[in-house]
């Protein structure tokens, strides 16, 4: 290949050296000199650049022979595994030459992962463009399984069962799963767990914090019905919301906890979702700060916890982290319209930078900090953030009469190929456990199993913000997060099968879509307490 210098008059050739190819359909080229493709990289670079002075007829003469050699090749058949893109199949042609612990790290994860992505580990059946197939029932037989009783070593994690529950009922809605038999269960488990001061805990006696409060509402909603919808003490939690409520504009997580995005994304979603009053009480501490609602100052804090990299921190002047990303986006879409309060409260260009610094080649999934290693988990924490991203730059969708959406141009801003790849590849367990992972080096959870269906979801899914969108409820503050509609991802090339597409969670409530509406209606129409 012949380039010109800019500024200067003079060509200089830059020589790729070819690398051997395998001849024979499916032969594999193993380079002998070294024990580990990954050892000594540094030393031996992907691609070996030779820069020489050149003169116009060298170069006239190589542009000839290019066409040529490139006219000659005779067009082949190529094996199915030949569908996968190099991307995910070979190791990255640029490597840093300083060597860490965490460029090791790096190493052994694609090292585990290159197996699964380039359609060679065994026991896997491969569709033609090298994705295994969703192990749907596995999977759900995981979930209810994480539903029923648990081992006693579960004991440790006694104040994570809201969570528990609500991974599973959210993991088993995004498979397409009925979860109303539930309903009872969960009433039982949550009404001792509630407190009179408002608010739940994580389990009996124990304060209410906001973490596990969000679990706990997500899971009732996702249920539903009478019953479990009036078990939630809507006038507590408004006064107990207004405690956490802190004069920077934040919002802490529990009485006497800490402040941080979490504790601003959890009240939101319960204020909007249970229809409370914007007001404080009168009796909260903020008042005092000149705050009387609860979004006063609230954009502003956020926008401080955007840092220097472009991310999102947990608070003001800490690292950049994935899951904050998605809650600060999530809070702003909550606000207000995306394509307005976003970009009037970050830095949008740092941010998509930022993020789209997170997903790696070849895994093609998600890390969550910069020089951190995959993660299945961020399939949600991260993937998630893009559809918030994109109604923010192609602003609001018109509905037609027949419901449709008129849909902007838009490109995407990540690859939903690339995420689904690591997915389907790397993160199921391909035993008979079932379950999703973080990769193929762990085990199954049900955390994982979430956020990494999650994910998938958001990957198949278009999701836009709708102006004309029909809202069960119109009234009052906060209806932004009841304004999204979605439609099917359509691509010219599908690498999954229709059989693996799983269920629409809502981008901003992490829910099954229409329930968040549902809910909504149904507390608005109890009218203020």
């Amino acid at each position: 290949m012949t380039c010109v210098i800019k500024g200067k008059k003079s060509h200089h050739r830059v020589k790729f050296n070819r690398r051997a190819m395998a001849m024979a359909m499916g032969e594999k080229v193993v380079d002998t000199s070294s024990p580990s493709p990954l050892k000594n990289q540094a030393q031996r670079p992907a691609s070996i650049l030779q820069e020489t002075p050149s003169s116009k007829a060298d170069i006239e003469a190589e542009i000839d022979e290019d066409i040529v050699y490139a006219s000659s090749q005779p067009m082949t058949e190529e094996p199915l595994v030949s569908m996968i893109p190099d991307t995910f199949k070979e190791y990255p042609p640029l490597r840093d030459l300083l060597q860490t612990q965490t460029s090791h790290l790096q190493d052994q994860t694609i090292q585990e992962c290159l197996p699964f992505l380039s359609g060679a580990e065994a026991g896997l059946t491969y569709n033609p463009y090298g994705v295994p197939h969703l192990n749907r029932k596995k999977h759900i037989q995981f979930l209810h399984k994480q539903l029923q009783k648990l081992p006693s070593a579960y004991v440790a994690a006694d104040a994570s069962r809201p969570w528990m529950f609500y991974w599973a009922l959210a993991g088993l809605s995004t498979l397409g799963q009925d979860i109303s038999s539930y309903r009872e269960k969960i009433i039982a488990t949550c009404r001792p767990i509630q407190n009179v001061t408002g608010g739940f805990g994580g389990g009996n006696g124990q304060m209410s914090h906001l973490a596990t409060t969000y679990a706990n509402v997500l899971s009732i909603a996702m249920v539903g019905g009478p019953e479990a919808l009036d078990m939630i003490d809507r006038k507590a939690m408004w006064k107990w919301l207004g405690s956490l409520k802190m004069s920077s504009g934040g919002f802490r997580m529990a009485v006497g906890g800490e402040e941080d995005i979490r504790g601003a994304y959890c009240a939101l979603i319960l204020i909007t979702l249970l229809s409370l009053p914007l007001d404080l009480p009168q009796d909260a501490s903020a008042r005092s700060s000149n705050l009387a609602t609860f979004i006063d100052g609230l954009p502003e804090w956020i926008s401080r916890c955007q840092t220097f990299e472009g991310g999102i921190g947990a608070r003001p002047n800490v690292e950049a982290h994935g899951a904050y990303a998605f809650l600060a986006l999530g809070c702003l879409c909550i606000l207000g319209e995306p394509h307005i309060t976003i970009p009037q409260y970050l830095d949008v260009p740092g941010f998509i930078s930022w993020l789209s610094a997170r997903q790696y080649a070849p895994e093609g999934g998600f890390s969550g900090r910069t020089n951190k290693l995959v993660d299945g988990c961020y399939s949600h924490w991260v993937g998630g953030c893009w559809p918030l991203l994109e109604a923010c730059l192609e602003g609001p969708t018109q509905q037609t009469e027949n419901g449709s959406s008129l849909l902007p141009t838009s490109v995407n801003l990540y690859s939903r190929e690339g995420l689904i790849r690591y997915i389907l590849c790397c993160c199921q367990d391909t035993g008979s456990r079932g379950g999703l992972r973080d990769k193929p080096s762990h085990r199954s959870d049900s955390y994982h199993t979430c956020y990494v269906l999650a994910g998938l979801s958001s990957a198949q899914h278009k999701w836009h913000f709708n102006t004309s969108a029909k809202k069960r409820e119109s009234s009052g503050m906060l209806v932004s997060p009841y304004q999204w509609t979605s439609n099917r991802c359509i691509k010219t090339t599908q690498i999954y099968d229709e059989e693996d597409i799983v269920e629409t969670l809502h981008p901003v409530f992490v829910i099954p879509e229409g329930i968040a509406e549902e809910t909504r209606a149904y507390f608005a129409s109890k009218g203020t307490f």
